[in-house]
Order: C-alpha cells, then structure tokens, then sequence
C-alpha cells in the first residue's frame, strides 16, 4: 500500500533520476544528429562504423 502513495519518497526519487537520465540521452542524440547535418553540409563522410564503404565498387565486393 505503501507503493500507491504519490508521497513516496523512493518513487519520487527514481521519477527525476528517470527523467534526468533521458533528459542527458536526448542531448546526446541531439549533438549526434547536429554533428552528422554538419558533416553532411560540410562534403566530409560520416564517422559512423555501419554503412557501404564509399571507396568500394560493386565489383570490389
């Protein structure tokens, strides 16, 4: 019963953790996500490890 509470000091506190936690993931996303738009503008590739290797041909492979 001690669970159902919105007083419960332990809920509170795993709330704003929760919340602070995806706030800093989202800032991350989005400083990945500028940094990529940049280099795109930019004409440098990706640094990202996935993806076809541009210097390959379809006949290299």
């Amino acid at each position: 019963m001690a669970e159902d509470n919105p007083s419960n000091p332990t809920k509170s506190a795993a709330k704003a953790n929760q919340k602070s936690r995806l706030g800093a993931e989202l800032k991350a996303n989005l400083m990945r996500r500028k940094a990529q738009v940049r280099a795109r503008r930019t004409g440098e590739p990706d640094q990202r490890p996935e993806g076809l290797d541009p210097r390959k041909s379809a006949s290299d492979q």
